[in-house]
C-alpha cells in the first residue's frame, strides 16, 4: 500500500511541474520543449512604421500619412540635433529623387539639450509616385560622417490618377500570326503628370502582367535587359520615341520583333494627336 501512494505522489509531482512550465509559455517533459501555448503566438504588425528615435519627435505628417504640396512638417528634437537653429528636411520620392529641401526651424532656444519644438513648410511639384520619405537630418556642419545622423518616416502623396491602356499579345487571337490582331488591352492608373506617354510607355516597357492576365494567356517579351526610353517628341501627329538598346535586344526574327513595336505603337496611338510613330535610332526592331 505505501509503496502505491508513493507512486501516486511521484506521478503528481512530474504531472505539476510539466504544467508548471507549460505556464511559462513552452510545455516541457523531460527537457525537451514540445509546443508553444497559443497564448504566447506573435501576431506581426499589418502596418509598418517608423521607429522612435531618442533624438527626434515628429507630430505632423504621422507615418503613412497622405501629403500634398505645400506640406508642414512639426515635432520637437533635442538641442544638438540643431545648428544655428536650424536642420535640413528632405523629400523623396519612392526612387529616392529629391523632391524638396528646407531649414526646419526651431521654434525656441536651441542652445540645449532638451527637446525644442520645430516648423517648416516644403513646396513640391506633383510627384511620379505614389510614396515617398520624409527624411531629418541632424545638422552636422563639421561634415564628418561619424557624426551624421537621420529619422525617416514614409508617406504617401495625394496625386491626380489617370486610366491608361498598355498592350500586350495574346498569341491564341491571331492564331500565333504576329499580327496586331493579336493584342489585347489592359488597364492601368498612372499619376496625373506633364508626360503621360512617356510614363505609360516606360510602364508598358515593364511588362508587368497580373496573375490574371498571364491566366488569359496574356504575354510579353518586356522587360527587355539593356531597352530603356530616354525621349519624346510629337510634332504634327508623328511621335518620335528614342530608345537606347545597350544589349541589342530588339533585333530577332520577324515575328518577334514585330510583336515588340506592335505593343509599343498601340500603346503610344491610345492619346490624342498622335497618328504615327517613329522609333529611334532606326535599326531599333528589325528582323
Amino acid at each position: 500500500m505505501k509503496i502505491f501512494i508513493s507512486i501516486i505522489v511521484v506521478l503528481l509531482v512530474l504531472v505539476g511541474v510539466f504544467l508548471w512550465q507549460c505556464d511559462a509559455g513552452w510545455c516541457r517533459f523531460g527537457g525537451v520543449a514540445l509546443s508553444p501555448t497559443p497564448s504566447m503566438t506573435a501576431t506581426p504588425s499589418a502596418t509598418p512604421t517608423a521607429t522612435p528615435h531618442p533624438m527626434i519627435r515628429v507630430t505632423s505628417p504621422q507615418p503613412n500619412a497622405v501629403v500634398k504640396s505645400p506640406l508642414t512638417v512639426k515635432g520637437e528634437a533635442r538641442g544638438n540635433w540643431y545648428f544655428e537653429a536650424s536642420f535640413p528636411v528632405k523629400l523623396l520620392d519612392a526612387n529616392g529623387n529629391q523632391l524638396a529641401i528646407i531649414p526646419a526651424q526651431a521654434q525656441g532656444e536651441w542652445m540645449t539639450t532638451n527637446f525644442v519644438p520645430f516648423q517648416g513648410t516644403l513646396t513640391f511639384s506633383t510627384p511620379t509616385t505614389a510614396t515617398g520619405t520624409l527624411v531629418f537630418e541632424k545638422d552636422n556642419p563639421s561634415g564628418l560622417p561619424e557624426h551624421d545622423d537621420s529619422y525617416s518616416i514614409p508617406v504617401r502623396f495625394d496625386i491626380p490618377q489617370q486610366n491608361v491602356k498598355l498592350y500586350f499579345y495574346d498569341p491564341t487571337k491571331d492564331n500565333t500570326m504576329c499580327t496586331q490582331g493579336g493584342l489585347v488591352s489592359v488597364n492601368r492608373t498612372i499619376p496625373v503628370t506633364q508626360t503621360p506617354i512617356q510614363d505609360t510607355i516606360r510602364l508598358l516597357l515593364k511588362g508587368e502582367l497580373t496573375s490574371a492576365e498571364k491566366s488569359q494567356g496574356l504575354t510579353t517579351e518586356y522587360p527587355l535587359l539593356g531597352f530603356e526610353l530616354t525621349s519624346v517628341s510629337l510634332q504634327s501627329g508623328v511621335l518620335t520615341l528614342t530608345f537606347k538598346d545597350s544589349q541589342n535586344k530588339t533585333s530577332g526574327g520577324s515575328c518577334r520583333v514585330n510583336i515588340l513595336r506592335y505593343q509599343i505603337e498601340a500603346t503610344a496611338k491610345q492619346f490624342s494627336g498622335v497618328n504615327s510613330v517613329r522609333f529611334m535610332p532606326e535599326t531599333l526592331f528589325q528582323p
